[in-house]
């Protein structure tokens, strides 16, 4: 197992191959392992590492939250006080893999976090953990607690049964109105639970509908 940290990317790209801005000030993470996993349990890495990464925050003083499946945010736990918008974000998670049917051949878990990057180099809905915090982060202790928390969550197969349970204890998207945007339309309404291996559970009014991809945007009550 390797863990790489750069100070800056050039190239990082986010889900759907987006554009992610990684300046210079950031901890821009990349986990490489061959876990003895078959590749269905995949996204449960994902997960640990958005647990991990939230946890990295909130030991750092910023109380960081996660939305489905991988961002991790601050502000908008309350809809509210928050006009709905759900947050901003400060963190993200991009797992890739290669392997056969029943193995994983390895699997490469991303992090990347805007630490001590510059505001203003972010857009509207990002946010920068040294302002949140009023002053900037020791990048290094970050970046070990990221590795150390993703490690004991995933360590083993059988640790691996603690990280849905963290990932609930650490998500603002349950209990929340959602619209998750999927390859087969959008689907809306509540999301009440994550199931194995990480499936957001939505109740729609009509039926639970099971989320297993898709860009999760956090509704105000009125919106649909």
């Amino acid at each position: 197992d390797v863990a790489v940290v750069a100070d800056e990317q050039t190239g990082g790209r986010g889900r759907l191959d987006r554009e992610w801005i990684a300046p210079s000030g950031g901890v821009w993470l990349s986990i490489v392992t061959r876990p003895n996993l078959p590749p269905a349990r995949a996204p449960l890495c994902t997960l640990a590492a958005a647990v991990a990464t939230a946890d990295a925050c909130r030991e750092a003083d910023v109380d960081a939250h996660i939305k489905w499946p991988n961002d991790v945010l601050v502000g908008g736990t309350d809809a509210a006080a928050d006009a709905g918008r759900g947050g901003r974000k400060v963190a993200g998670v991009l797992t890739e893999m290669e392997g056969e049917a029943d193995r994983i051949s390895w699997l490469v878990v991303g992090v990347g976090v805007n630490a001590n990057v510059d505001p203003e180099l972010l857009p509207a809905d990002a946010a920068a953990l040294c302002a949140e915090r009023g002053d900037e982060v020791d990048r290094r202790r970050f970046a070990a607690t990221v590795l150390e928390r993703f490690w004991e969550l995933v360590g083993s197969p059988d640790r691996m049964d603690g990280i849905l349970p963290a990932w609930r204890e650490r998500a603002s998207t349950l209990g929340r109105r959602v619209r998750v945007d999927t390859a087969d339309g959008p689907v809306a309404g509540t999301a009440v639970d994550v199931e194995p291996p990480g499936a957001l559970v939505i109740d729609t009014g009509d039926a639970e509908r099971r989320v297993h991809a898709g860009d999760c945007e956090h509704l105000r009550d009125a919106d649909g």
